[in-house]
């Protein structure tokens, strides 16, 4: 049963759990919903509600245009200054995995953005910063969000530039973010990464050390250096070849 109950959680077929609301953070029902929304008191990922304000809005953001086009478009500069400003204020809390801002114009959307970070207590720290603080002239609404799999949230045809409904789909629109501003955000991150690995490798080796057979029978040796697992005292010619053959062994393994 209980694996039932996990196989559907956040699915059509959950009939307690809102399936929107697990995949995307946010529902078009709101409090007014049918199923549950269950918030979570900890996670990668916060979500600032309707802090993104576009100054050439239009009815249909992304429209007809290519992906191309729209990130020459006529508010790309403005879009990108807000992703810095955030990025720059939130960088000290922690590793900054992604910031997504819907491009989508539903009332339960429009200008939310998702940052999630590579650990939960960034994310938190995060929260914290923000609580009580105002963007833009506006208080800022922040918390924490179930989605952390932007694959799961994000509507493949507008992806392809197919999506029939536009600003309308009640799966994200995230705005495209412009090649060389992602590589001047996450680029710092680089260095860190391969500072992390180093770390890492080190401390395998040192692991590995330890579980060497070599340590392994120093450990088992007594601090005078004579083997304490066996006495070879009084033993037979035949046992004590048997018992030499036997740490052979172990030495060749």
């Amino acid at each position: 049963m209980a694996e039932h109950l996990a196989s559907i959680f956040g699915t059509e077929k959950d009939r307690v759990n809102c399936p929107f609301y697990f995949k995307i953070g946010a529902c078009r029902h709101g409090d007014r919903c049918s199923r549950l929304h269950n918030k979570p008191t900890a996670s990668q990922t916060i979500l600032l509600t309707h802090m993104y304000r576009a100054e050439h809005a239009s009815v249909d953001p992304r429209g007809e245009q290519s992906g191309a086009k729209s990130a020459r478009g006529e508010g790309q500069e403005h879009f990108e200054a807000f992703v810095e400003d955030l990025f720059e204020e939130l960088d000290p809390c922690g590793e900054i995995e992604g910031v997504n801002v819907c491009d989508n114009v539903t009332d339960h959307m429009m200008g939310n953005v998702y940052v999630k970070f590579r650990e939960e207590e960034a994310a938190a720290k995060a929260k914290d910063k923000l609580q009580g603080r105002y963007y833009d002239g506006r208080p800022i609404y922040c918390e924490f969000s179930p989605v952390t799999d932007f694959k799961e949230s994000t509507c493949r045809q507008y992806e392809e530039n197919a999506c029939a409904r536009g600003g309308y789909c009640n799966f994200m629109h995230l705005k495209p973010l412009g090649r060389s501003m992602r590589k001047r955000l996450y680029g710092r991150y680089v260095g860190r990464d391969r500072e992390r690995e180093r770390d890492r490798g080190g401390r395998d080796r040192d692991r590995s050390r330890d579980r060497s057979p070599r340590r392994k029978r120093s450990r088992d040796r007594g601090d005078d250096g004579e083997d304490e697992r066996v006495n070879a005292k009084g033993m037979s010619d035949d046992a004590r070849r048997a018992m030499f053959a036997s740490w052979n062994e172990e030495e060749d393994k």
